[in-house]
């Protein structure tokens, strides 16, 4: 029985750290955003409605 419960909180230790580790992992990551091109048919979308209009 001691068996067991030894292993069963080796087992949540070990998940514990790996969140642990994962989640400041994430968190130190740098999102970067990538810059709107001019001639985007996206961006250019109602500017070029409103000419025809």
């Amino acid at each position: 029985m001691k068996i067991i419960l030894i292993l069963s909180i080796l087992i949540v230790a070990v998940v514990l750290i790996l969140t642990l580790f994962a989640t400041s992992k994430a968190y130190s990551y740098k999102h970067t955003v990538d810059p709107i091109k001019e001639d985007d048919p996206q961006t250019n979308y109602y500017s070029d409605k409103e000419k025809v209009n």
